[in-house]
């Protein structure tokens, strides 16, 4: 069960008009927390990040399941089911049963699953499996976010970072 905490910050997102996926990343933050704080464990942080989409998802967030093609048969019907249940019922009870098992389960995997250098090597692979395209539209949509929340000195301080680390790399 997600943290009421968890649950106003994306409402505040939505109300924000922010995507459904930046909704449902604060529940993957929350996860990934969990996980560093010892809560509960992950075999990998793709089921980290899962785990997160599917409270999101069962939350209410309108996160759509992924097409075909794109995840498996499983991982498809999953999270339909999931998408179904937030958006129909998504104060429902659990079966205590086993909401207990999945815990146990969890509770004796590792916590590698969500270090910083495997989130990193996370985001790298899933980037490498976009095209140039991709990755270009997606830079310029966040920088088109930033301009919408963020004030020009917020910017200015980010153009002087951006700058600092190309002069840095440069050097090397």
């Amino acid at each position: 069960m997600p943290k009421m905490s968890t649950i106003k910050k994306a409402q505040k997102d939505k109300q924000q008009g922010k995507s459904p996926s930046t909704q449902a990343g604060e529940f993957v933050r929350e996860e990934m927390d969990d996980i560093r704080a010892g809560k509960h464990g992950a075999r990998s942080t793709k089921q980290a990040i899962a785990i997160g989409l599917s409270k999101a998802r069962r939350a209410g967030v309108q996160l759509p399941p992924p097409k075909k093609g794109k995840a498996s048969k499983k991982t498809r019907r999953h999270a339909e089911r999931d998408y179904e249940r937030g958006q129909h019922e998504p104060h429902h009870r659990v079966n205590a049963k086993r909401s207990r098992a999945v815990s146990r389960a969890l509770r004796r995997e590792g916590h590698e699953a969500a270090s910083h250098e495997s989130l990193s090597k996370q985001a790298r692979e899933q980037a490498q499996q976009r095209t140039a395209k991709e990755r270009s539209s997606i830079g310029r949509k966040a920088a088109r976010t930033r301009l919408a929340h963020q004030s020009s000195a917020e910017r200015r301080a980010i153009a002087r970072k951006a700058a600092r680390t190309r002069a840095a790399n440069r050097s090397r």
